[in-house]
């Protein structure tokens, strides 16, 4: 196309200029549009994504690059249009490298799938979901909304698929993997940023996002117990601070291991050491006290596998937690947590007793995702595994249980080969850290399996494809050395 306007350009100059000149005119007319309807920070939004969304459609690794950043910082964001739907930004730019993947398939560039022992528990997973879906899609509107969210849900899974056989290569993963701890690292940045501007600064910078989808109907700002009494709570653009300190525990578990690495993807230390602090500042300030528990549990995990260093990091976090001033409200609402006292705890425990009942009514297949057949229960629970079994049955809960058994059992199974590895281990133990962060999640909220949370459940499923990705890739060149 270049080539055929330059040769117009030298045969007739002056048209060639008046080309030029009205896509100029165009460009200035768009940006000028978009910067009236829209404001400053969606223009600049999207100036900065055109690009790469041009690069994208022309290389898997820039779409997959693109699709970390995105589902890192701007989660939620939609579409400006509906089309039946609003497409969201995680709908395009997932379904963007899925179909890439797909056409190399058709067009002959990949002819090797490379599988795991967890891929055919993965595929049985997600064809229970869709038998469950079937069963259940009566017992609620079957809106094209609902249709939408449990596509999402199923390209997510899918998703696995993907992020094993892209990653072919140790260069691949680790390009893949220092995208993805920058983006998480920049999304708690703007946390933190959002958290220490003035409130009503925070709020004008939320409410410039409403044209893509966030805060249709106001609001923004997030405090304990929705009351603004209390302390204010992190929340960056995850709509949810629960949401966000979920996925930012899993990033510090993430991270940790590159504090003491020998072989440190992050580099140099420092930037590891930044990235590793802000991180697990914003947990601390999301005040989700599910999340600060699970990254307890992933920092003593990576202890007890590797680095027993950490157990000082841990150490002096908790002294510091406990004795810092500004940290007693902390302290004082997990107390309370603990002890049932407070509306948050005290409202889970009614959920729990209700999901119970409507399992034991449908303990097989669940009621799948659209709705609760019986007027006296509800479809929704603060526990992932207690919403998994409302939707998909005991039996959907065996599998999915099997599943993250077979997922942790191959990596134990490979540990000596892949800890003895400089190139793999930290990122091996990192993963499986939050992996484990996020199913000690499970326990306390459902964001991990929830269909109004898709960034949170794509999340989730990349950590287990790179999990995966990093079995099999050390395990190999283990084998490949030993003959």
């Amino acid at each position: 196309m270049f080539a055929r306007f330059q040769t117009q350009y030298y045969k007739n100059p002056l048209l060639a200029q008046i080309v030029i000149a009205a896509g100029l005119s165009a460009v200035g007319v768009g940006i000028g549009l978009l910067l009236g309807f829209a404001g400053p920070i969606i223009t600049v939004i999207v100036l900065l994504i055109l690009p790469l969304f041009w690069l994208a459609l022309t290389s898997l690794e820039v779409a997959f690059a693109s699709l970390l950043v995105g589902l890192l910082l701007l989660p939620f964001g939609t579409m400006p249009f509906k089309i039946l739907i609003t497409p969201t930004f995680l709908d395009l730019t997932l379904g963007g490298v899925v179909g890439i993947y797909l056409l190399q398939w058709m067009a002959g560039y990949r002819r090797r799938l490379a599988l795991t022992p967890a891929h055919g528990l993965a595929l049985m997973f997600l064809v229970w979901a869709v038998i469950a879906f079937l069963v259940g899609k009566d017992n609620g509107p079957l809106t094209p909304n609902i249709l939408r969210k449990f596509a999402e849900f199923l390209l997510s899974i899918f998703f696995v698929w993907v992020v094993v056989d892209y990653c072919q290569t140790r260069a691949q993963l680790q390009r893949a993997l220092w995208v993805l701890m920058l983006a998480g690292t920049l999304a708690a940045a703007i946390a933190l940023f959002l958290y220490v501007l003035p409130v009503n600064v925070s709020q004008r910078i939320l409410d410039q996002l409403r044209v893509i989808g966030y805060y249709p109907n106001g609001g923004g700002i997030r405090y304990i117990e929705d009351n603004p009494d209390l302390a204010q709570r992190a929340i960056g653009f995850w709509v949810d601070p629960n949401a966000l300190g979920g996925v930012m525990a899993m990033f510090a578990a993430l991270l940790a291991p590159q504090l003491v690495a020998k072989q440190p993807l992050l580099r140099p230390r420092w930037l590891s050491w930044g990235a590793f602090g802000l991180v697990s500042l914003v947990v601390l300030l999301t005040f989700s006290r599910a999340a600060m528990v699970a990254l307890v549990v992933a920092l003593l995990f990576i202890a007890a596998f590797r680095y027993r260093s950490l157990l000082i990091v841990l150490a002096v976090g908790a002294i510091l937690i406990v004795v810092l001033p500004w940290t007693q409200a902390y302290v004082l609402r997990f107390v309370a947590g603990v002890q049932g006292q407070d509306l948050a705890t005290q409202m889970r425990f009614g959920e729990y007793k209700d999901a119970l009942i409507l399992i034991s009514r449908y303990p097989i297949f669940g009621v799948g995702f659209s709705g609760a057949p019986d007027v006296d229960v509800y479809l929704g629970v603060s526990n992932a595994y207690l919403l998994l079994m409302q939707e998909m049955g005991i039996v959907g809960l065996a599998i999915f249980t099997t599943l993250m058994l077979v997922v942790f059992g191959w990596g134990i199974l490979n540990r000596k080969a892949i800890l003895q590895n400089p190139q793999y281990d930290s990122l091996w133990l990192g993963l499986y850290a939050g992996i484990s962060a996020a199913l000690v999640i499970g326990i306390f909220d459902h964001y991990f399996f929830n269909l109004e949370f898709h960034a949170s459940q794509t999340v989730f499923w990349l950590f287990i494809g790179l999990t995966l990705a990093v079995v099999r890739l050390a395990s190999t060149e283990s084998d490949a050395l030993n003959k």
